[in-house]
């Protein structure tokens, strides 16, 4: 009988200490969801302004290929390959935003 009670006692007492070692981690985690919530919508709101960030980026590269490409055409050069390669860059710019954007899951 006296052991019994021991073994109660002993588990009673091991049930404690765990739930005294555990609980601080428990009260130390839970700051953090608000500080997360924050960070998320930090993170919306400078995004989707680097959207328009990305469209101004694009024009600009857009218009600086076009001077580009007329001053080349003027000169009597070739440009065949200049066309597409300022096309495509001001097209990756416009596009890298997309991916950024289905890529964190905004």
């Amino acid at each position: 009988m006296i052991m019994k009670r021991f073994k109660v006692l002993l588990l009673f007492l091991l049930v404690q200490l765990f739930a005294l070692v555990t609980s601080p981690l428990d009260l130390l985690a839970q700051p953090g969801l608000a500080e997360m919530g924050e960070a998320r919508s930090w993170i919306r709101e400078y995004f989707f302004s680097m959207r328009d960030f990305s469209y101004v980026v694009s024009a600009l590269i857009a218009i600086v290929g076009a001077v580009v490409v007329y001053h080349k055409w003027q000169m009597g050069k070739d440009v065949s390959m200049d066309i597409p390669a300022w096309f495509f860059s001001s097209l990756f710019v416009l596009l890298t935003w997309t991916f950024l954007l289905h890529l964190f899951g905004l």
